[in-house]
């Protein structure tokens, strides 16, 4: 009876590293993940929020769909642009920019 009693206990004894090495095998996932995944995903979207709050009017953009204007008015979440020397004017959301390709003051 005490045999089988002291192999149980060996057996738990030898399950106690394994279950360690998976603990540190899984928490160096989990640390490679957010540290390739989703810090670099949240640090974009902060640059990119700051872009969008920081338009002015007089700012050259390009938008998601490609198009390239001049920024004429900005109104809550709607932005006008004029995109050719035809004055065509275009009203597009604010997340619609993709990037400012020339601030107003550098266009000066």
């Amino acid at each position: 009876m005490y045999y089988f009693l002291e192999a149980g206990t060996a057996a738990a004894q030898s399950t106690v590293p394994s279950m360690i090495s998976t603990l540190v095998l899984l928490v160096a996932m989990v640390a490679i993940f957010y540290f390739l995944m989703y810090r670099p995903q949240k640090k974009q979207e902060k640059e990119t929020k700051a872009m969008l709050d920081n338009l002015q009017v007089g700012d050259e953009i390009t938008t998601i769909g490609g198009i390239i204007g001049k920024i004429i008015s900005i109104k809550d979440e709607t932005v006008l642009i004029e995109t050719s020397r035809d004055c065509t004017k275009i009203r597009i959301l604010r997340t619609a920019v993709r990037h400012v390709d020339v601030h107003a003051e550098d266009a000066d």
